[in-house]
Formats: C-alpha cells, structure tokens, sequence
C-alpha cells in the first residue's frame, strides 16, 4: 500500500525581530509553494505540513530551533534562514544530522556544504554585475556601508576586490553600524559621504536598518543623479518601508525584481496577492524561497521519499521554470544557476530593470573563473 503519510518540512524565517520583514516574506514565499503543491495533490497523494518556528532574527535560535526541528520533530529538509550568521549557526546541525537546508538568500559565497541548497545568488551573479554597471555609469570612487556582521563584511571585501581591478578604481571609506542600527546611526557616516564625494555607496546594510540610511541620505540633500546607493540587499520590501520618494534614483542587483515580464512571474504574483493581499511585498528572497520549495517537491517524486541519500542526488542537476527563469541546482557546487539583473527604483517605488543577463549565470562561489567581461558581454541594456 503506497505511504500517504504527511511529509513534514522545517520552516525556520523570523516573524519578529530586525530582520522579519524580509524573513517574513520568505515565509510566506514557502508557505505559498506548500499550498501550491499540496491543491495538487501533495507529493504523490501526500499532503506537505509545514513545523513553524519564529527564530527572531537570532542566530542562537536558529541553531536551537534547527536542532528541534531535526532531533525531535524529525523532519529532513528545513527551508530557512536569512542572515549568513544564522546560516552558519544551522549548518553545524544539519551536518551533524545528515539533513537538507534550503538557503534562500544571497550571500557572500566562499562556502560548500553537502547538506545545503543555495539557491540566492552568489556573489558572480551580483556583485561582480554590480560592480562594473557602476563604475560605468558612474566612476569608480566608492564608499562601503554595511551592516556589522558576516555577510556584509565578506561582501564589502569581495566588491573592494572587484573595484580595485578596475583602472581608476578605489575605496574611499569603509564603515558598519549595528544590525539594529537607528537614524542616528547613519549621520556621522552621511556627513562623511558628503565631504569625501565618492561616485557611488555600496550598501549591504540589511533589515530596518536598511531605511534609516536611505533616509539620513535623503535628509542630507544627497543626489542619487550624481552619488547614488548601490545595494544587494535593498528588495522590494526595504523600499516599502521607506518609501518611493526615498528610495527612487537608487540601484539594487538581484536575479529577480517583481517587474520581470514573464508569464510565470505574473502567474505567481497573481496567486500571491490574491491569497496575502498586499501583507507582503515579493522579492527576490521570496521568490528563491518559492522555487526552491517546488525543486524539493519535483526530486521527491523522484526519489520516492524525503531520505536524505536518495533525495540529495535527485535535486542537483534538477531545474524549475521560476518567475525569474528556468533555474537549476549546479551538481558540483550545490548553488544555483540564475540571471542576474539591475533595477532602479522608479518613482513609483518599483523596479525598473536597466540591465539583464540574457541567459543563466553557473554559480561560482569561489570566484575561481570569473572575470568583469564576461558578464558585460551577457548583459543587455534594456529601456527604463
């Protein structure tokens, strides 16, 4: 007789918390996906439950509630996390365990796991796009900001590099401020960027925080025209929080922006706001967080069950046709293959895609192989 048990799933996004904006998109970008799979039919006639937790944008709780959710809900696969310090809190646990992460955030690479999806963008398929569409278009001064952990640290130093390749390139100054950082936190640096005039802000300042420097740049009469903000971590909800007028001018790089002019991407975003209303705003974090549930999905059936020996081998190399593109997990590396775009902020608060890669980009955490021509020739200039 065929097993109908449920499949049970570890769902770990903070729903408190600096952080739980995105996160909370996040969540509801898989709980999206589970609904999806499960009005048709589940996974072979079983039905996917999700084990919810609220991890609260710390790290220490997302190690603690990973290990519940592995030693004592006994669940396999775990969809979650954010930040790359709770990234790094979980990896222990589902190692320990032999359990599958989905991680589905970008983030600063140099990392492999066999027990971790990565299905954000790493850094060739961001910053590498980043860096040379700004120092084009603007110069090659830059000032880096960012928040005081793992990611942005990691990140700053990879866009540091990546300046410094090119003639003329350099890094004027370079700051943090605390995860939970306020207004007030950003005016001394303000002040800074007004005397040194770099050509262009690089920010991985993440969470609430994130709206609180846009606003301390807006306040200080700064002209994104002249010195805009270049960011991988300011989405479609950080720019909510703050608001068009704010945010407008600013340029963010991601795989995904809700304005991508798919069917799919419009099938999807359909579905969600019909289902959340306006609660959340998609982005690119939820998007990852939505296909990766379905390429589980899709190599379950495959495997037959969600054993961690014979589900592993059936995700990598397996692909999904997502709002962003068809995707696929890179068998060598565990990362994603996906199409690294350009927006900026309109006056209507939304994306405007000024660049797009015309094909997926192979994931190369590593930064083994890549160099800045490559991706200027696989990009295209498109029409604001």
């Amino acid at each position: 007789m065929a097993n109908k048990d449920p499949v049970k799933v570890g769902v770990l996004y903070s729903r408190t918390g600096v952080t739980s904006a995105i996160e909370s998109s996040q969540r509801l970008g898989t709980l999206l996906a589970i609904e999806e799979i499960n009005d048709h039919g589940g996974i072979d006639g079983r039905e996917i439950v999700a084990i919810e937790y609220d991890p609260a944008s710390d790290p220490y709780q997302f190690r603690n509630l990973a290990e519940r959710l592995v030693a004592i809900d006994n669940v396999n696969v775990i969809f979650g996390c954010y930040m790359s310090s709770a990234r790094k809190a979980v990896m222990p646990i589902v190692e320990k365990y032999n359990r599958i992460l989905f991680y589905a955030t970008l983030y600063e690479g140099f990392e492999f796991s066999n027990n971790i999806i990565y299905t954000g963008a790493a850094p060739n398929q961001n910053s590498v796009q980043l860096a040379d569409f700004m120092m084009s278009m603007f110069g090659g001064r830059v000032y880096l900001i960012g928040s005081d952990y793992i990611y942005p640290y990691e990140s700053n130093r990879i866009m540091s590099d990546l300046v410094h390749q090119r003639p003329g390139g350099s890094v004027v100054a370079q700051r943090y401020v605390p995860v939970n950082a306020g207004q007030s936190d950003f005016d001394g640096i303000v002040n800074e960027i007004k005397e040194l005039a770099p050509d262009f802000i690089f920010s991985t300042v993440v969470g609430n925080a994130t709206q609180h420097l846009y606003n301390a740049y807006a306040e200080a009469g700064l002209n994104p025209k002249s010195m805009p903000i270049a960011s991988l971590t300011t989405s479609e909800v950080e720019v909510a929080q703050m608001g068009a007028s704010v945010a407008a001018g600013h340029f963010t790089a991601a795989p995904y922006f809700t304005s991508i002019d798919t069917a799919e991407n419009h099938r999807v975003l359909q579905r969600f706001r019909a289902r959340f209303d306006d609660e959340i705003h998609p982005n690119a974090c939820w998007e990852a967080a939505y296909f990766q549930v379905h390429l589980f999905a899709n190599a379950m059936r495959g495997a037959g069950n969600d054993s961690v020996p014979v589900l592993m081998p059936q995700i990598l190399g397996s692909e999904f046709l997502a709002p962003q593109g068809r995707v696929r997990v890179e068998p060598s590396n565990h990362h994603t293959h996906l199409y690294p775009r350009i927006g900026r902020v309109n006056s209507k608060g939304e994306f405007a895609i000024v660049r797009a890669s015309k094909n997926a980009v192979v994931p190369d955490p590593y930064l083994v192989t890549h160099s800045l021509g490559d991706w200027t020739l696989a990009l295209e200039t498109l029409q604001d």
